[in-house]
């Protein structure tokens, strides 16, 4: 296991774990810590992403930084992800989340999702294995929020308890895959909003959609988006 699989691995057990704790105490502070912990997480992505691409970026202090916010008081708990009471999930719009195949830095020219190009990184074409993984899910809830480290727009989505399972189990099946084997691409309206790496099995029954580039998502399409997934 290489520096950048064991931070992301570090960064997701403590992300879930503080969701666990803020969803049974339900305090301000709680929400804070939370913040932090998906920032560290986000920038531990980011530092993956652009160690595949050749780019160094000093992104550890960061990281410490928030881990030493959250470590203080921060306890790890199992709970249950409940649907959204009364929701019609058969309005909201399905997400698929598909198992990596390839990334190669050119777009596509056949099958594949085409990731735009940056003044840093170069346009990639991601292959995805469409029989696997997991599709048309309706997630049990959806809300855009703004990231309190870094300042960017994502969307949290939780899973239903069922799918929560579906998506531990797939993860978990994936995680010791080598790069990008490893990533899963987040399929909606045959686009891809994002295709995140994975170290481990997560458990939490959330997932953060980020864009399909850092800081891609902007208020507007942040907001548009979880309106769209959210069944209630």
């Amino acid at each position: 296991m290489n520096d950048s699989t064991e931070h992301l691995l570090h960064d997701t057990l403590l992300h879930d774990a503080l969701h666990a704790h803020v969803l049974e105490g339900g305090d301000g502070a709680g929400a804070q810590l939370v913040g932090l912990a998906d920032g560290a997480l986000r920038v531990a992505r980011r530092r993956q992403r652009l160690a595949r691409a050749g780019v160094g970026v000093a992104t550890a202090a960061v990281v410490a930084a928030a881990w030493m916010a959250v470590a203080d008081g921060a306890t790890s708990s199992a709970h249950g992800v409940r649907p959204a009471a009364g929701g019609d999930t058969g309005k909201a719009v399905p997400i698929s989340l598909l198992p990596v195949t390839s990334v190669t830095e050119h777009p596509c020219t056949g099958a594949g999702y085409t990731v735009h190009a940056t003044a840093d990184q170069p346009a990639q074409c991601v292959r995805v294995d469409r029989t696997g993984g997991m599709t048309d899910v309706r997630v049990a809830s959806a809300k855009a929020e703004k990231n309190p480290t870094d300042g960017t727009w994502q969307v949290e989505v939780t899973f239903s308890p069922a799918d929560r399972a579906r998506f531990a189990s797939f993860t978990g099946s994936i995680a010791s895959a080598p790069l990008p084997r490893n990533e899963v691409a987040i399929v909606i309206d045959d686009k891809l909003w994002g295709n995140p790496y994975v170290a481990a099995s997560i458990t939490g029954g959330r997932l953060d959609i980020l864009g399909a580039r850092f800081g891609d998502l902007t208020s507007d399409t942040a907001h548009d988006l979880a309106h769209r997934l959210d069944p209630r």
